[in-house]
C-alpha cells in the first residue's frame, strides 16, 4: 500500500489507485459536493420551519413586523408594513409584501408613497423575494440570498436570518439594507439623497406557532 498523503481525507477511493492530486479532486467533487448539499437542504427546511406556510403553522400578526427606517433631511423616518405572506417550499423561500399596505405616521404621507414617484402601487401592488442559495453562517444563522422585486425592478440581495424557538414559538428575525435609487423609490424631485438618503434600513421579525422543533 502507498504511504497516505498529506492532509488526506479518510474517503472510500476508486480502482486503480490514484495519486495525491487525484483523490483531493475526487474529494472535493464527490464529497464537498454532498456535504454542501445536505448543509443547504438542512437550511431550507429550517427556514421554511420558521414562516408561515401550513394550516398548522399560524402567523402571530401582533408579535410579527417588517419595518424600514430611512433619514429625510438627516432625520429618521420609520415606517411598516402591515400586510405581508411567506411561501417557503422544498427548494426555496419565497416572500411577498403588500406595498399599499406601507405605514409611515400620517394619513398625507401615506397618500403619497402610493404615487408614482414613490411606490406606484397601482401598477405595482407587491413586492417580492425569492431565494435562490442559502447557507449557514452560525447556530441558528443563515443568509438567504434572493432577487427582490419592487416596481419591476430586480436586485440580487442577501438576507441574513436569525432562528430561535422557545416554547412552541419559533422566530425569523434580521436586517439588512436596501438602495431605494436601485428600485427608483423616491424618483423625481425625491432623487436628492441630500433631502431622503439612499439607504433604506429593512428589520422583520416573523413569529409563529406550530410545526416541527429547530
Amino acid at each position: 500500500h502507498r504511504p497516505r498523503c498529506a492532509d488526506e481525507p479518510h474517503v472510500a477511493r476508486p480502482d486503480p489507485p490514484l495519486t495525491c492530486n487525484e483523490i483531493q479532486h475526487y474529494f472535493r467533487e464527490h464529497h464537498t459536493m454532498r456535504l454542501s448539499s445536505l448543509t443547504t437542504a438542512w437550511a431550507l427546511t429550517a427556514l421554511a420551519a420558521a414562516l408561515p406556510a401550513q394550516a398548522q403553522q399560524k402567523l402571530i400578526p401582533a408579535q410579527s413586523e417588517i419595518a424600514f427606517v430611512t433619514r429625510q433631511m438627516g432625520v429618521p423616518v420609520e415606517g411598516r408594513f402591515s400586510k405581508f405572506d411567506a411561501q417557503p417550499a422544498a427548494a426555496k423561500i419565497g416572500f411577498t409584501i403588500a406595498l399599499v399596505s406601507a405605514a409611515i405616521g400620517t394619513a398625507e404621507t401615506e397618500a403619497e408613497l402610493g404615487k408614482p414617484d414613490w411606490f406606484d402601487t397601482s401598477k405595482f401592488p407587491q413586492a417580492t423575494f425569492n431565494s435562490t442559495a442559502v447557507r449557514s453562517t452560525g447556530a441558528g444563522k443563515f443568509e438567504v440570498a434572493g432577487t427582490l422585486s419592487i416596481k419591476g425592478r430586480q436586485q440580487p440581495v442577501t438576507v441574513p436570518v436569525l432562528l430561535a424557538q422557545v416554547g412552541g414559538i419559533t422566530t425569523a428575525s434580521g436586517t439588512f439594507m436596501l438602495k431605494r435609487l436601485d428600485f427608483k423609490i423616491g424618483d423625481g424631485d425625491w432623487k436628492d439623497i441630500s433631502v431622503v438618503a439612499k439607504a433604506v434600513k429593512v428589520r422583520y421579525k416573523l413569529q409563529r406557532t406550530g410545526g416541527a422543533e429547530l
